[in-house]
């Protein structure tokens, strides 16, 4: 039997909508995904549900990014579902575990962005793919940055100097231009 979560989720994806085909293509692999009992698993090593948090300040011209220790790239917060099927909640406990702030709020509870990226084989682990399910964050510059053992650094960091930071990612790009988007409509 399906679980609720499970199921607000596969809705969620239904009901997604963007203007970028690459998300509307990762929108239906997700929904595929979720046939996958362990989907939310590590154990599943193809690919698993993975959350992110993308963190902006109030102006909207400064993203929370954190320079991954095992990947060596600057990115979004965010991890491992590990069981957790409700990926909001999995995206609040990695915000707060690999940051440490507590004054950030949900912009908007609806999916920000999703993504699918390929994480490189590592010791026992093979190479498998992410489905990285996004929510949008608004959080507090002056509040003080508590880094954790997976990052090298946790800081905000303005869009204009994100593009060469994340050596243009195209994910990170989007989510750029989608806060863009916001800006000029505040």
């Amino acid at each position: 039997m399906e679980s609720e979560e499970r199921r607000l989720l596969t809705q969620n994806l239904e009901d997604y909508q963007s203007s970028y085909e690459a998300e509307m293509l990762f929108r239906k692999q997700m929904i595929d995904l979720l046939k996958y009992k362990n989907c939310f698993e590590r154990s599943l090593l193809h690919a698993h549900f993975t959350a992110s948090t993308w963190v902006v300040d109030a102006g909207f011209e400064y993203a929370l990014l954190t320079h991954h220790a095992k990947l060596d790239r600057w990115l979004q917060l965010g991890g491992h579902a590990d069981g957790e099927e409700n990926l909001r909640i999995v995206a609040e406990t990695e915000l707060s575990e690999e940051s440490g702030l507590k004054k950030t709020r949900f912009y908007s509870e609806k999916i920000f962005d999703i993504d699918i990226h390929t994480i490189p084989e590592r010791k026992e682990v093979p190479e498998h793919d992410h489905y990285d399910v996004r929510f949008l964050f608004v959080g507090d510059m002056e509040e003080t940055i508590q880094k954790n053992h997976e990052s090298k650094d946790v800081a905000w960091k303005s869009f204009k100097e994100i593009p060469t930071l994340c050596n243009g990612n195209d994910s990170i790009l989007r989510m750029i231009e989608k806060c863009e988007t916001i800006r000029r409509k505040m």
